[in-house]
């Protein structure tokens, strides 16, 4: 029975790897462009190898790449990857309600490697989802992830000096990249994205609070009005349903 509940195991750790063999061939060029701008933004190469193993979220490592630059303090990093990332608590408890049983470690560990394609590998498989997959999922994510960060700050070591300064630039330029396609898509991000640009420039340029604070603050206000114009709206399109 021991050896067949391991073959079974293998063989779904094997499907979940070959499953996640096209977000690890993603991950190459957002994890070389990291450790890239991780060169760039004054990082050696042990902290940015540490940085994807320990917090393995992209849109967070940009960001704080953006916060370092700007010499923000430790703690308003740590909230702002808090804010960000605060959807994978969504995430986690539905897929929680997928996978199969199993102690409460092994679903500490594969959870870390809950990311936005991890997650919607796993939710749309069929049926329950293994314990050997989301491992295997996890393993290939997670080592491209890695790998190429440092990749990427080894690329960028050997560009000249003038281009690296220059490079700053680029990492502007992905977030307007991530930003501009979901304005398209939705009008309640635009309004998102515009009032946390608007609160941020008052904060900043008033020098109301310092850069740092201001991203985490504008966030948090611009996000807090938006979703209860969305509440109010929703209430009120109810009441007329009614009426």
């Amino acid at each position: 029975m021991a050896v067949v509940a391991l073959t079974k195991e293998t063989n779904e750790y094997k499907k979940g790897f070959q499953a996640g063999t096209s977000i690890g061939v993603g991950y190459f060029p957002i994890a070389l462009t990291f450790g890239l701008l991780a060169k760039t933004s004054g990082l050696t190469l042990y902290e940015t190898v540490f940085m994807s193993l320990a917090v393995f979220a992209g849109a967070s490592q940009y960001i704080s790449l953006s916060l370092i630059a700007f010499g923000t303090g430790t703690l308003e990093i740590i909230l702002t990857t808090f804010i960000v990332n605060i959807r994978h608590f969504l995430m986690a408890t539905a897929l929680n309600e997928k996978v199969e049983e199993d102690s409460l470690v092994k679903k500490l560990l594969y959870s870390f490697g809950i990311t936005d394609e991890t997650f919607s590998v796993a939710a749309t498989q069929e049926g329950t989802v293994t314990t050997g997959f989301m491992f295997g999922l996890i393993t290939v994510s997670y080592s491209s992830w890695v790998l190429f960060s440092g990749v990427g700050f080894l690329i960028g070591a050997s560009l000249p000096k003038t281009l690296q300064e220059s490079m700053g630039v680029a990492l502007y330029a992905m977030f307007i990249g991530l930003l501009v396609p979901s304005m398209k898509k939705s009008m309640k991000v635009v309004f998102l994205a515009s009032l946390s640009a608007l609160f941020n420039s008052i904060f900043t340029f008033g020098k109301l609070l310092s850069p740092g604070w201001a991203i985490v603050t504008a966030t948090i206000l611009s996000a807090v009005i938006v979703e209860s114009a969305e509440g109010l709206k929703k209430r009120q399109r109810g009441i007329r349903d009614e009426a």
